[in-house]
């Protein structure tokens, strides 16, 4: 038997006995997995067992080439693969690898790409929706959703200016220095429509989601809704909001909410004390900012921020972008789904450097000695959930109680032993000064019980060190 984990994420891993006779249910797998972030499907091993079968007399070669010819005239466009044999416990199995495509979406090519663009959702393969189609024919079309032009909504000078002006001011507020201060350069139309916030319509130029976004905003779900539960579940509220209006002032409201209702202490330095919170405020809030800026402004859901006893979630709408999974993201590597956002987000100086927002959050909470953040991918959306102090310590008091219990199994098994060891030396000494000697005799002079003084007898007898002689109840022990 091996598990799904020995060739690597098991959500991105298919087990095969062999190839079915209907292709289709092993072509939906190598193509949900070229539409999200790859994957393997290994051919000789049962699934449902996870045993280790192999492709028997089969040459592994000639499979190799069967399988690639029947992917490259059975879907569309062409899906990259590696195929290669492997042998495991002793047997060959192959390896299909499928690498995230650039060409989105991929689709069986006799049949609709409405039908059979598949995608992998929580280690399954399923049809993509009409929404996660959409964001895949944009990836491969190489476009940004929110750089697309905002039809039906007039381009407004006044508005554009009032956006200039209002995110340089956001930028020189969250400046930490003069320097940075005097770095920060006047936001003009001609850099918006470098970000791609305004665009062109012919000669002229026109508004995209992103600048709708960031100023008026009428969507029903490009909002933020933030609660605090009581306890560690969600069955009772203490306070709720939702936020509207210019995604900036969602994502400061949201982050006020957050330090509204997280612990604040006070650190002592010299003569003077500051403010310290339970938690990293400046990862907080770029957690924040990360899922206002990757999210999916497709899909139909909130950003939601929760708020419990022992930890904070925040979960945003839309799988993984371009073909990232949760590993490589943690490691610093970032594809963004909304350009235009993002940069204005980075220019207003709400965001860092590209790559390094996700490790510097795991950083800084094992700094505030928190457990290490956790990121999960479920359905269509994504989930951080950040650990509070209490649940931190909670976790280092039940490893400390563990390691106790341990400890004290191990001290009790060598005492076990040490007293057994000495139990014996009085039971061979007794027989020795008595020359033979009953089990009731030996249990009153020792003061153990009958039975634990057969047990150590039984042993004895075992060693060649004392011998029995006589039946049950008239049985007496005596020196070999």
């Amino acid at each position: 038997m091996v598990s799904k984990e020995y060739f690597g994420e098991d959500k991105k891993i298919e087990f095969k006995q062999e190839i079915p006779s209907k292709h289709e249910k092993f072509l939906k797998d190598i193509i949900a997995f070229a539409n999200t972030s790859g994957g393997k499907s290994i051919i000789g091993i049962v699934d449902e067992t996870k045993e280790v079968v192999g492709i028997g007399d089969q040459s592994p070669f000639k499979l190799s080439d069967s399988i690639s010819s029947m992917i490259s005239d059975s879907c569309t466009p062409l899906i990259e693969t590696d195929i290669y044999p492997q042998s495991v416990e002793g047997k060959t199995v192959l390896v299909v690898e499928v690498f995230p495509g650039k060409h989105r979406p991929y689709y069986l090519a006799n049949k609709t790409k409405e039908d059979t663009s598949y995608v992998r959702v929580n280690g399954t393969s399923r049809p993509a929706d009409p929404v996660t189609l959409k964001e895949l024919e944009l990836e491969g079309s190489n476009l940004a959703y929110d750089s697309m032009q905002e039809i039906g909504l007039d381009y407004d000078e006044n508005k554009a200016l009032e956006l200039c002006r209002v995110v340089k001011e956001i930028a020189l507020s969250n400046c930490e220095t003069e320097d940075e201060k005097l770095a920060v350069k006047d936001m003009t139309i001609g850099k918006l429509e470098d970000m791609g916030v305004l665009c062109r319509s012919g000669r002229d130029l026109a508004p995209t989601h992103a600048f709708s976004l960031l100023t008026d905003n009428h969507s029903r779900f490009a909002k933020i809704q933030c609660a605090l539960f009581k306890g560690n579940d969600r069955d009772v509220f203490i306070d709720k909001k939702e936020f509207e209006g210019p995604i900036y002032e969602q994502l400061s409201d949201a982050f006020q909410f957050i330090l509204k209702h997280i612990n604040i202490g006070a650190e002592v330095n010299g003569l003077y004390s500051k403010d310290v919170y339970e938690l990293p405020i400046k990862s907080i809030r770029e957690l924040v900012a990360n899922a206002v800026i990757h999210r999916s402004y497709l899909v139909e859901s909130k950003i939601q921020i929760s708020i419990f006893d022992d930890r904070i979630e925040v979960v945003s709408p839309g799988m993984l972008y371009g073909g990232m999974d949760i590993a490589t993201m943690k490691t610093g590597r970032s594809k963004c789904r909304n350009q235009a956002i993002a940069d204005i987000f980075q220019y207003m100086h709400i965001v860092e450097a590209w790559g390094t927002g996700i490790p510097r959050i795991i950083k800084s909470c094992k700094q505030y000695g928190l457990q290490e953040p956790v990121f999960e991918e479920f359905g269509d959306g994504i989930k951080a959930t950040v650990y509070r102090l209490q649940a931190t310590k909670a976790s280092d008091k039940r490893q400390k109680q563990a390691t106790s219990d341990k400890n004290k199994r191990q001290s009790e098994k060598i005492s076990g032993k040490d007293k057994t060891a000495e139990n014996k030396e009085m039971i061979v000494a007794y027989i020795t000064a008595q020359e033979t000697a009953k089990t009731s005799e030996i249990a009153a002079h020792i003061g153990l019980s009958q039975p634990r003084v057969r047990a150590i007898l039984s042993e004895l007898v075992a060693e060649g060190i004392v011998e029995a002689e006589g039946e049950s109840r008239a049985r007496y022990y005596k020196m070999r």
